[in-house]
């Protein structure tokens, strides 16, 4: 998904000069003039879409697991849309590559907009994460086609701006989403938050996609057969975590049997899709890519659980656990802000093993807080943990460009979106996968979030030892 680094990868490259091929582009020119306004609000708007999505299902999920049952499939919800994402991600990007980026941006608005439905109708868990996987499938589309879009429609100055122009669309609905998906939910019933924004996707699509039409008329696509084999890899990386992720709970028997099946399969095809050593933290783009993922796992594990804690475990109202994910992300974009003046002075590895270690306290001050302090206290120390992430992310945005080498940016880029999301699916699928133990064997809810927080703490910890494969510097 499009959060707050697009802005940080793009602020690497120096945005002077003018951009061959696109006369008449001049000083006034701006992402708003009325050659580029279309396109700017279209995909600005499909970002926001994305994103309060993303927020406001994180708010309601106590409120509907409690509707439909099924604790045992909660981390489905999040893992499952990460993992389908991964294939609508490399499918997406080859499909704009080879047919333009109408046909993907289409399919993959046409399947968020299936699992909207699929979702606000949901009679049973099953059914909620089956929607959840055409969402994730449709939503990994849009931030391969906003990249190619980006780099076909707009002049290399304007660039840096309009990636930060589609971060900021995800700070208001950090700011108001989760406290709208809250009283949605009080005043007539969580289905809406699905619903609801069916008539938003509508006037995304209808704007954006006449504009990438003509850009697909500006810049024909050569017709090319899809790369059958990548396709491959990334299913059978995402069937192999899929069938890990599963063993959770069923018969020991048929676990033990998912786990031999899934783990050579999903290391097999991680290996030969991330670059060489990555698994062993190589010095380069291989570590800032494995620290990538561990990351991410470290943080979406407990940002996906903390409404569960805050809700079910000390009896809250989710708008409660809206204030939460709200505190995360307003110090997520402030941290990245604080990256952006600070990546020269500290450097990667510095800056990046501080955003770890706040991530890791704010786990550990989440733990204790949760069980002996009042809820403000957890809702204050969840936005320090993310300040930690607004450090991190982006820096390792920055840091994986500069360290590709000259013609491979996108295969990098690529790399450590791959890693940034199998992080995020991993780490809130094993919390899922802790949270159906739990619950089995009688415990609280209470206890079972801790132990998921426990566990992002260890990730945590272990992404602190592994920035020290980062450089000192970027330069």
């Amino acid at each position: 998904m499009i959060g707050p680094a697009p802005y940080h990868v793009a602020m690497s490259a120096s945005p002077t000069g003018t951009e061959p091929g696109l006369p008449g582009f001049g000083a006034t020119d701006s992402i708003w003039s009325a050659e580029h306004r279309a396109l700017t609000v279209g995909l600005s708007l499909t970002v926001t879409l994305v994103a309060f999505e993303s927020l406001a299902v994180a708010t309601i999920m106590p409120e509907v697991q409690d509707d439909l049952g099924g604790l045992a499939l909660y981390g489905w919800v999040f893992s499952g849309f990460f993992l389908a994402s991964l294939i609508g991600i490399v499918l997406a990007g080859q499909l704009a590559d080879r047919r333009g980026l109408a046909l993907p941006f289409g399919l993959g608005l046409a399947l968020f907009a299936t699992g909207l439905v699929v979702g606000g109708a949901a009679q049973s868990m099953p059914m909620l994460v089956a929607g959840r996987l055409a969402q994730g499938f449709g939503a990994g589309a849009i931030p391969a086609v906003a990249y190619a879009a980006i780099g076909r429609g707009l002049p290399n100055p304007l660039r840096p701006v309009m990636f930060a122009t589609m971060s900021t669309a995800w700070v208001v609905p950090g700011l108001i989403g989760p406290a709208i998906a809250s009283g949605v939910e009080h005043l007539w019933t969580w289905r809406i938050v699905f619903l609801g924004l069916l008539p938003i996707l509508a006037v995304a699509f209808v704007m954006t996609l006449p504009v990438l039409r003509t850009l697909d008329q500006a810049n024909p696509a050569a017709p090319a057969p899809l790369d059958q084999r990548r396709l491959l890899r990334v299913v059978i990386l995402v069937l192999g975590v899929g069938a890990v992720l599963a063993a959770t709970d069923v018969p020991l028997a048929v676990a033990v049997a998912l786990v031999v099946a899934g783990v050579p399969a999903a290391a097999w095809a991680f290996g030969v899709l991330q670059p060489p050593g990555t698994a062993r933290l190589a010095p380069g783009v291989p570590a800032t890519v494995a620290v990538r993922g561990l990351l991410t796992c470290a943080f979406f594990t407990g940002d996906a659980y903390v409404s569960l804690a805050i809700v079910d475990g000390r009896g809250a109202d989710t708008w409660v656990a809206g204030l939460a994910l709200t505190a995360g992300a307003v110090c997520w974009t402030l941290g990245a802000w604080t990256q952006a003046r600070a990546i020269e002075r500290f450097g990667p590895r510095r800056l990046v093993g501080i955003g770890m270690t706040i991530i890791a306290t704010g786990l550990t001050a989440l733990v204790v807080s949760l069980a002996y302090l009042p809820i403000a206290v957890s809702i204050v120390v969840w936005g320090f943990a993310a300040s930690g992430m607004g450090l991190a992310y982006p820096t390792l945005s920055v840091t994986v460009l500069a360290l590709a080498a000259r013609g491979e940016e996108g295969a990098a880029s690529s790399a450590l979106q791959l890693s940034d999301t199998l992080g995020q699916a991993i780490g809130t699928g094993v919390g899922g996968g802790i949270i159906a133990i739990a619950d089995a064997k009688g415990w609280t809810v209470t206890t079972g979030t801790s132990i998921v927080f426990v566990m992002a703490l260890v990730v945590a910890l272990t992404g602190v030892l592994a920035s020290r494969r980062l450089p000192a510097s970027t330069d």
